[in-house]
């Protein structure tokens, strides 16, 4: 039986950047897209160590900011290396995306 989140683990991190290249913004607000989009077993506790990741890769960049709901809190926003690898990351999904279609369009079958 296909499990769901091997599926996700190659795939968060796209799509948390182009979260972030939408909009400069914090982890809560990052795990709400993801679940508003159908992702919904994502926690923050799976969110904040892929920010760490790609923010200690160079891919984006955080600044903290005054909140009216407390503490501050930290936003993040893309960077130019960011930019090339969500550019990277979705032409590969395209690729595998067509790839697994094409399979189940045509049964396995070569033509």
């Amino acid at each position: 039986m296909a499990d769901r989140s091997q599926f996700l683990r190659g795939t968060l991190e796209g799509c948390i950047l182009k979260i972030i290249e939408q909009n400069e913004t914090y982890g809560y607000e990052i795990a709400e897209q993801l679940q508003k989009y159908g992702f919904s077993e994502i926690s923050e506790g799976t969110i904040y160590p892929l920010l760490l990741r790609l923010e200690k890769n160079g891919m984006i960049d955080s600044v903290k900011k005054e909140s009216a709901y407390g503490p501050k809190r930290k936003y993040y926003y893309m960077t130019e290396t960011g930019k090339k690898e969500l550019q990277e990351f979705y032409t590969i999904w395209c690729e595998i995306q067509n790839g697994i279609n094409q399979i189940f369009k045509d049964g396995g079958e070569e033509k």
